[in-house]
């Protein structure tokens, strides 16, 4: 009965440990999960920025002239952004 017990315990413990990383994902996707969240995060937060810049000139808190640089630099970020999010995402470059 003992021995029965212990084989049992054996094989549960032998298929745990073999089955354990086939049921969650490694590592490497974990962070490229979480590197793509923070990604779409960062996206959403530039596009946030943008129309917020556009809002301050249009009530005169911005010239049109410091619209210009802030809403380009805003932008310029917002492409390495996006180029970052289609790379990680498998899409080519273009």
């Amino acid at each position: 009965m003992e021995y029965g017990l212990a084989l049992i315990l054996l094989a549960a413990l032998v298929a745990a440990v073999v089955l354990g990383p086939l049921a969650r994902p490694d590592d490497e996707e974990r962070e490229e999960h979480t590197r793509l969240e923070e990604l779409r995060a960062a996206k959403e937060a530039k596009y946030r920025e943008i129309r917020d810049a556009e809002l301050d000139r249009e009530i005169g808190k911005l010239s049109t002239e410091d619209w210009r640089d802030v809403d380009r630099e805003l932008r310029g970020e917002a492409i390495d952004i996006l180029r970052e999010l289609d790379r990680l995402e498998g899409r080519p470059p273009g």
